[in-house]
């Protein structure tokens, strides 16, 4: 369930049926275009190495069978009929993703988890809460997003970012939310395994996505990227 509802908030992404008052222009500082110029402004590249992706087993796909062809470019082979994933590349598109998602979190961004593994949904609840956001972890319904004023009925202020630990609602079909996000524009992180579609998915991360060990890493990650956004945001908050 969403641990949080977010209403009634700045409209920064909102749907409604009410006037939304118009948002005045800002031109943006010297210090906000060096930080988003910066390759690496809060550090996320010395979260993990390769190694911690291998000990974790990110590299373990699905069977060949049911790899999409999508996937094919991220792969380093086979072994045993089984999927490996590249982790050199895992590594480069995870360390994009946690940027994004230390610059959205520097921001004051509402970041929403996605999980629809029931094994591993209390390990991303407990992320979630430990940094201050938000997570679902049960079955997703249609239109939260793209009717939500129906839904709530007021003023929804909708995610700035999405993180997927796991893109399928199962083996064969794609989370909902994922497409409700898409439609609303709305940036997505994903982890996709050998038999997912990385198409929808904003940032794609390359990875295993049932493992229990894979996920908790993963949280661990998005976690830590998004305490290290939040921290900086207060460190130049009191620098002005």
């Amino acid at each position: 369930m969403l641990r949080k509802v977010v209403l009634n908030r700045a409209p920064f992404r909102c749907l409604s049926t009410l006037a939304v008052p118009e948002s005045t222009t800002t031109v943006p500082s010297d210090k906000e275009n060096d930080i988003l110029k910066h390759p690496d402004y809060f550090g996320v590249h010395r979260l993990f190495t390769v190694e911690d992706l291998f000990k974790a087993k990110i590299h373990l796909g699905h069977k060949e069978g049911t790899l999409n062809s999508n996937m094919k470019g991220y792969l380093f082979g086979s072994r045993l009929g089984h999927c490996i994933i590249d982790l050199d590349k895992t590594a480069e598109y995870l360390r994009l993703a946690l940027n994004v998602t230390a610059h959205v979190a520097y921001r004051g961004g509402v970041i929403l988890f996605f999980n629809r593994n029931a094994q591993t949904g209390h390990i991303v609840e407990k992320a979630a809460m430990e940094c201050g956001e938000y997570s679902h972890t049960r079955f997703w319904r249609g239109g939260v997003f793209t009717n939500s004023n129906v839904q709530f009925g007021a003023v929804t202020r909708l995610p700035d970012l999405c993180i997927f630990l796991n893109t399928q609602n199962n083996i064969l079909e794609m989370h909902t939310a994922v497409k409700d996000s898409a439609k609303m524009s709305i940036p997505t992180i994903g982890i996709v395994d050998t038999n997912c579609n990385p198409n929808l998915i904003t940032y794609p991360v390359p990875g295993n996505d049932d493992t229990p060990s894979a996920i908790e890493l993963y949280c661990k990650l998005f976690k830590s990227a998004i305490l290290l956004g939040k921290d900086k945001m207060k460190e130049d908050a009191q620098e002005k």
